[in-house]
């Protein structure tokens, strides 16, 4: 017999709709597809209309719904933009903050147009998500917001300067975000993942590794004290608790998704 304190559950989504950014590929793929398999309507923003198109039509054959967006998060007109059409259908209940890119440099070889670049997509285009939604969240009865960060925000990768700036930053921005909106019933964590195996990992090591993908990604992997890389069906798991009910009592957290690497590294 269940406890009515106790409901069971299947964290179901059933219901919501969710704003899932850079969901064509890699982490924010799999964040939208588990959404859309526990029952949320899935709206993907990408830069790339096709690769959003693509998980669009993985997630509809599945019995799933879910629309695709072109939308430079970096352009806060834009994004208004698109936001004001999504709410046009309803309300939104859950934002995946998730675009971002990578730089690898110290802070002599970064240049001044690349740590504005970093900084323009990983941080702004939250900023700029995160303003287009807090408002409507707000006079609809709460919501969540999700930031995808990452252990470069705590634990200073090294030639990593720019990407380790843009994440300390958006953990920053998640705790000001849920205090700020604690009382409005808003929600507001981050996930900070160590190395995941994305296709990001994979063009990376064609581009620079040439002939070498194979033992390089291993020597990348044995960076973890796992031993190997994070997969974003991993990172999909714990954005699916955080953003269901049954995480209904966490705001103003950052749960590392490392494989030891925080704690148990070096």
């Amino acid at each position: 017999m269940s406890d009515p304190q106790y409901p069971s559950s299947n964290f179901s989504l059933a219901g919501k709709v969710s704003v899932v950014t850079g969901g064509g590929s890699g982490i924010g793929r799999a964040i939208a597809s588990r959404f859309a398999a526990a029952g949320s309507s899935v709206r993907i923003l990408d830069l790339n209309l096709a690769e959003a198109e693509r998980v669009v039509q993985e997630i509809t054959r599945s019995g799933g719904n879910a629309a695709a967006f072109a939308c430079d998060v970096t352009d806060q007109a834009a994004v208004k933009e698109t936001f004001d059409r999504i709410f046009q259908s309803g309300r939104i209940h859950i934002l995946v903050n998730n675009a971002g890119v990578s730089h690898i440099g110290n802070v002599e070889t970064t240049s001044e147009s690349d740590f504005d670049r970093i900084m323009r997509v990983n941080v702004k285009g939250y900023y700029n998500c995160t303003r287009a939604c807090a408002a409507h969240m707000k006079s609809n009865g709460g919501g969540v917001i999700l930031n995808i960060a990452s252990i470069a925000g705590t634990a200073g990768l090294g030639d990593r300067f720019a990407y380790c700036t843009s994440k300390g930053a958006v953990i920053a921005m998640t705790l000001s975000v849920a205090k700020d909106y604690v009382q409005h019933r808003i929600r507001c964590n981050c996930i900070s993942p160590a190395r995941v195996h994305t296709p990001f990992v994979d063009n990376y090591l064609a581009r620079n590794y040439p002939g070498r993908e194979a033992e390089m990604y291993d020597k990348l992997a044995k960076t973890q004290p796992m031993g190997r890389m994070g997969e974003p069906h991993e990172v999909a798991a714990l954005a699916h608790f955080l953003c269901s009910d049954e995480a209904a009592f966490i705001t103003g957290s950052d749960y590392p998704l490392d494989g030891g690497f925080l704690r148990l590294h070096g």
